[in-house]
């Protein structure tokens, strides 16, 4: 074999890897690194912030389903990671952030810039390593693509002294190549028993969680749903797992990202099976009111995942797609495809007549109207990139998703600022999609020089802001103490104007203060994207104090609108 660079073994591992684009900022101490990255094939994108290229990886990793990849130099440049790192922890998304550090020699010196960041980054990551010898450079970078993908996805952090990146490797891209990722099979035992505990349940529900996406298993979830005829639920990761168009769906139960219909069918089900949820806080509520009266059936591909939260009635170690597939099988050698019975048509109901207003004329405009004139203006294969707040929780609700892979959001992490970034990194691995990041203005605020990249870059996607010019959701939160305190942004003429600042960037922006005006708004940001190669802003000036529905418990949301009645009808058992 031939000797080379091991920063060259490390960017051919790269390439064969399937990485066409990294984010990251160089540094002193990374060098050698991207001195080997120059003559590559892949896209290097310079971001402003190492945390907005590690949102930025992450964005590319969730709609592609394979490893994001952001670069960076020693000291604050990885410390300036964790919030990324941390964030695709939380969610299962497959990352790797590279960092450079201070030669080896210097370590115990405190050198500039050195810090150890692999103990740092240890309980944000699956696996944090310091590279020691040249010589392991590829076989190190091979295991963290094998670690980031395996098991419930993750991120990898791998720190690479200088010294050691100038060492030299034995190395033949002609004879490696990735290493094999297990997909764990579920016992057959089990499958017999989930699909007894489905044949005997008379209002069961299937809750496809992010687990579904990550394993590209909707076909799967689909078949299996149609073939048995039971109503599919989605939590706020696994929007887009199940059409929501679709006779069978049954909405999104939860405290905060929730449908009315969606609590209401949860509440008088008899059964859940729970694919790839993981049952966070925000979708449970109590838990007393949760589990009451139903039976769960939990698969996860973690075994640690499985009686984490609670304990089911039965857990299946499985990989999503295959454990569908074999509930699929199972059930078609019991008999042929069910007819909808009186509990699909309850489920229907319960979607027809409990949906909440969306269609208010008010000025200022309501949240609500925003996220109709989103839904009717953009197609089905739109991708959604929205992060935490008000305006997400408001676009849990309202927002109608068809595709896995098209609704995207930090669903546990919930860092602000991670909205323009990572529509930046959905764009960079799909340039033919239409992509819009739905944000807040204290959210855009956080990390709102990386659209400066986007302008560098000509990477172009549109900008929603939903502007109540607060802190919304935790001025919600505050209501119990009897409190508006720290959250008001308002000053001057409505606080920052975000449509000079987009224009300082040199980026088109528009504000809408009417909901008449919407519509056409989003046609215009969209038309000016493509043509312009930009990201286009939308500000919308929404109701101040505006508060979003929800509760405790999935059975004590508090609404704020006016509601229709309840459904009359006698579906008693």
């Amino acid at each position: 074999m031939k000797r080379i660079p091991c920063m060259e073994a490390v960017v051919a591992v790269l390439e064969s890897e399937g990485v066409d684009t990294v984010f990251g900022i160089p540094g002193a101490a990374i060098l050698p690194l991207y001195a080997a990255l120059q003559h590559s094939s892949i896209r290097h994108v310079t971001v402003r912030h190492e945390e907005g290229g590690t949102h930025a990886a992450d964005g590319w990793a969730r709609v592609t389903g394979n490893v994001g990849v952001c670069i960076g130099t020693s000291g604050p440049a990885g410390t300036n990671m964790i919030t990324g790192l941390y964030t695709a922890l939380a969610d299962s998304i497959p990352m790797i952030c590279v960092t450079g550090q201070a030669v080896s020699s210097k370590l115990h010196q405190e050198a500039f810039q050195a810090v150890d960041i692999v103990e740092i980054a240890r309980p944000v990551t699956k696996w944090a390593v310091q590279l020691k010898e040249p010589a392991q450079a590829p076989w190190v970078f091979r295991e963290a693509f094998r670690i980031a993908r395996s098991g419930r996805p993750g991120p990898v952090l791998i720190d690479l002294p200088l010294d050691v990146q100038r060492g030299t490797c034995l190395y033949d891209r002609e004879l490696d190549a990735p290493l094999p990722v297990e997909e764990p099979e579920p016992l057959p035992a089990a499958i017999r028993r989930a699909v007894d505990l489905l044949g005997e349940a008379r209002r069961p529900i299937i809750l496809a969680g992010g687990g579904v996406i990550i394993a590209d298993a909707a076909d799967e979830l689909r078949a299996l749903a149609e073939h048995l005829q039971v109503p599919v639920q989605v939590t706020l990761m696994g929007k887009g797992a199940f059409p929501e168009d679709h006779p069978l769906f049954a909405g999104m139960a939860g405290i905060q990202t929730q449908t009315r219909w969606g609590n209401a069918a949860f509440l008088d089900s008899d059964l859940v099976l729970a694919v790839g949820a993981r049952f966070g806080d925000r979708h449970t509520g109590d838990l007393d009111v949760y589990r009451r009266g139903r039976t769960f059936v939990h698969v996860d591909i973690e075994p640690m995942q499985i009686g984490r939260v609670f304990e089911p009635d039965l857990g299946i170690v499985g990989h999503a797609r295959p454990v569908l597939a074999e509930l699929l099988a199972e059930a078609r050698r019991r008999g042929a495809p069910q007819e909808p019975g009186k509990w699909v048509r309850k489920v229907a109901d319960l979607r027809r007549t409990m949906a909440r207003r969306d269609d208010f004329d008010d000025v200022p405009i309501k949240p609500p109207r925003v996220f109709k004139e989103i839904n009717e203006y953009f197609g089905r294969d739109t991708t959604f990139v929205t992060a935490i707040g008000l305006y997400q929780i408001w676009s849990g609700q309202f927002q109608t998703t068809y595709l896995p892979r098209r609704y995207l959001v930090c669903g546990q992490a919930g860092p602000l600022g991670w909205e323009v970034p990572a529509a930046m990194g959905v764009k960079c691995a799909h340039p033919e999609r239409q992509v819009v990041a739905v944000v807040g203005d204290y959210s855009f605020q956080f990390l709102m020089e990386e659209v400066a990249v986007a302008a560098q870059y000509r990477i172009p996607f549109v900008i929603v802001m939903i502007n109540n010019e607060y802190l919304g959701l935790i001025r919600q939160a505050e209501i119990p103490y009897g409190m508006n305190y720290a959250v008001d942004l308002h000053y001057g003429e409505g606080g920052i104007d975000h449509v000079k600042a987009m224009e300082a960037f040199g980026c088109p922006a528009r504000r809408v203060e009417v909901p008449g005006d919407i519509r056409d708004a989003l046609a215009w940001a969209t038309a000016e994207s493509a043509r312009e190669r930009l990201p286009v802003l939308v500000e919308v000036m929404v109701e101040r104090e505006a508060n979003a529905a929800m509760g405790a418990s999935l059975e004590s949301i508090k609404e704020f609108e006016p509601l229709p009645e309840l459904i009359t009808a006698d579906w008693s058992d």
